[in-house]
């Protein structure tokens, strides 16, 4: 028997613009501007401001058609098409200064030209390519070369065996620099150590070989004195071992100029500047292009509405702009309201840190979480987060992570709240100033907060730790 119920569901649906003004809020200023240029070439009725010839300020009569189907009223007044909003990271066009790339030939270039003459046939040329356009960027080969055979087998219909290409990779590793190919940090500090050695007969090499080849384990966990007992040597001659060893690349594909040309610049999302007490706030102009839906698109809606015919492709064709000229106006209105998003979320962000914005001190930085600011603006937190989110804030005193300024709160012994950052550079500073040869442990550090008036447990001082990516006292011991 079939029965009738009634059920009461709570949910929540995000519609496409909505989804659109989500995505571009989270993205920073480099990957929005890419984003806007690609809808810029997807969406023919969107158009750059910039890029506009004709005069703005000429009013453009308004076409109202008569066809319910569509009112193009919407679409070709000019008065919603353009979003600017005031940014002075770039003054102008012209002004932009473009740092020079300079040229440098990849690492795989070099070994490619290095063993041109070491190799005796053209099948084992196929092979040290293979080899060498399988390394990573930092010099290594992780990839097996069982694997590799089989690479080679059914993508090139290459018939080859696992001795052959260790043979080929034996070659690549006398190349330089010393330790390229290796599959693991014990090969790459092995291979270099070798090389060494065949320049000089020295102990102290032949002692860091077999440190690594004997106790790796031991020497990346610092256990120096099972080492010193394992060969019976002194404290001193395991200090000169460890120093060469120290000297080692770990990376030899990104020695010097071995490396790749960076081009991963830090570009501001926000320029915060002080004068007398009173903060400039702005936008990346970036951030604030120029938009505006095209006078093309709207030309031929004229044409349109004079047009006494009405066939089927003109139809299509209309359905076709107007489907475009929607696509334009909700990217229009997302982009101005990213950019309100944005002014709203990093003013607050200013009051509410403005010693740190006077000053430049983290000390002055005050306990600030995500609601605190999305109660303030009235907006949800996952938008605040979003906002926070790979953005940077340029400021009198260099630039900031934004997320940097959200920090966790911590109550002194007088009962005073303080951001969990001063704590975090106390305890920075009391590292840096320990002696290496008997750091300090995680109680001994809690003692030092405690004296400082900052009473919070060990675990929370191995947590801030970690936070800085600072090792245990034991893996932080020299000799």
């Amino acid at each position: 028997m079939i029965k009738q119920q009634l059920n009461q569901k709570l949910l929540q649906k995000l519609s496409p613009q909505q989804i659109q003004f989500i995505k571009l809020l989270q993205l920073n200023t480099l990957s929005f501007e890419e984003r806007v240029d690609e809808e810029l070439l997807e969406n023919p009725a969107l158009e750059n401001g910039k890029d506009d010839d004709f005069d703005q300020d000429e009013p453009e009569e308004i076409i109202h058609e008569t066809n319910d189907e569509l009112d193009l009223s919407d679409y070709v007044s000019d008065d919603d098409g353009g979003v600017q909003l005031s940014g002075d990271y770039y003054p102008s066009e012209e002004e932009k200064e473009f740092m020079p790339v300079v040229y440098f030939s990849s690492f795989r270039e070099r070994l490619m030209e290095q063993i041109s003459g070491l190799l005796s046939s053209p099948s084992d040329q196929l092979l040290a390519d293979q080899i060498i356009g399988t390394l990573d960027d930092d010099g290594y080969l992780r990839r097996p070369l069982s694997s590799m055979k089989n690479d080679l087998l059914f993508t090139q219909n290459i018939q080859t065996t696992v001795d052959d290409l260790a043979r080929i990779l034996k070659i690549i590793h006398g190349l330089d620099p010393a330790g390229i190919g290796a599959r693991d940090l014990k090969e790459c500090i092995l291979l270099q150590i070798e090389r060494r050695q065949k320049s000089g007969n020295n102990p102290v090499y032949k002692l860091a070989f077999k440190i690594i080849d004997e106790m790796m384990d031991d020497f990346s966990k610092k256990h120096y004195s099972r080492i010193i007992k394992k060969f019976d040597i002194s404290e001193a001659y395991l200090k000169e071992a460890l120093d060469f060893i120290a000297k080692l690349n770990p990376k030899p594909a990104q020695s010097g100029s071995e490396g790749h040309v960076s081009k991963d610049y830090i570009i501001p999302d926000f320029i915060v500047k002080e004068s007398y007490g009173k903060f400039d706030i702005s936008l990346n102009s970036k951030n604030a292009p120029d938009l505006k839906i095209s006078k093309t698109f709207s030309e031929t809606l004229k044409s349109y509405e004079v047009s006494k015919e009405r066939s089927s492709q003109q139809k299509d064709a209309v359905q076709y702009i107007k489907q475009k000229l929607d696509g334009a106006k909700w990217f229009i209105d997302s982009v101005k309201q990213r950019q309100n998003t944005l002014l709203l979320t990093i003013n607050k962000i200013v009051d509410m840190q403005r010693e740190f914005f006077l000053s430049g001190d983290e000390a002055d930085l005050k306990p600030m979480i995500l609601k605190d600011i999305a109660d303030a603006i009235q907006m949800d937190i996952s938008t605040i987060s979003r906002v926070a989110s790979s953005k940077y804030v340029e400021t009198d005193f260099g630039i900031f992570l934004l997320k940097d300024f959200f920090t966790e709160g911590i109550t002194t012994g007088s009962g005073l709240e303080v951001s969990n950052r001063e704590v975090k550079k106390i305890l920075k500073e009391a590292i840096d100033a320990e002696s290496k040869s008997k750091p300090l442990t995680d109680e001994e550090l809690k003692l030092i907060l405690h004296e400082k008036g900052y009473p919070i447990a060990r675990r929370t001082v191995a947590k801030y730790r970690e936070q800085l990516n600072m090792p245990v006292a034991r893996l932080r011991k020299e000799l």
